[in-house]
């Protein structure tokens, strides 16, 4: 398990780069800014990614799941 100090430096940097990322609309940002930390620690580095692929996990999921629920309202309207 990595140490707590790095799970909040890479949970900040995660999102901090999806911010931006979103903002810029350049979606392969984060594997970049892994590369960077990379160079210098690869633990951070692997603490980053897991961070960032779990909070676009999460989005995609609410994605998902807001367009199931808007497929059966319509399908299904209330009488």
């Amino acid at each position: 398990m990595a140490d707590p100090v790095v799970i909040e430096m890479a949970n900040r940097l995660a999102e901090e780069c999806l911010a931006v990322q979103n903002e810029t609309g350049e979606d392969r940002l984060f594997m970049k800014l892994g590369d960077v930390l990379g160079a210098s620690s690869q633990t951070l580095e692997e603490a980053f990614l897991t961070a960032v692929r779990t909070r676009m996990a999460n989005d995609a999921g609410r994605r998902f799941l807001a367009q199931k629920l808007k497929e059966h309202q319509a399908a299904n309207p209330p009488e």
